[in-house]
């Protein structure tokens, strides 16, 4: 099983800064390959500069669901709004902090 690290208040992954019904997964940072409820656990339990994971390893899997304990592959988060495993739904605002954890696709001009 995925040792979750940080704040966590719960056994679904949930931590002190995120705890809605909704904030169900961790991350694994590409810094330390540990697991995180969220950036703000890793910045005040790790230690170390996080690191976003890069385009070309989004086939980690670095996403776990804290319901079922799933791994997904970072690709395999980004398109979906639940765990494929157990259906538990993911919260929609985790893809406003996206470019904390993954590379940005760059945006081309028109």
């Amino acid at each position: 099983m995925c040792q979750v690290h940080g704040k966590t208040v719960d056994g679904e992954t949930r931590c002190e800064h995120y705890h809605s019904p909704l904030d169900v997964i961790a991350i694994k940072f590409a810094c330390c390959n540990k697991f995180y409820p969220c950036h703000q656990c890793h910045e005040e339990t790790a230690g170390h500069q996080a690191k976003v994971w890069p385009k070309d390893q989004f086939d980690e899997h670095a996403i776990l669901c804290g319901v079922c304990k799933t791994t997904l592959s970072i690709d395999q988060y980004k398109h979906t709004d639940h765990c494929p495993s157990c259906e538990a739904a993911f919260n929609p605002g985790c893809n406003l902090h996206h470019h904390l954890y993954f590379e940005q696709m760059e945006r081309g001009c028109r």
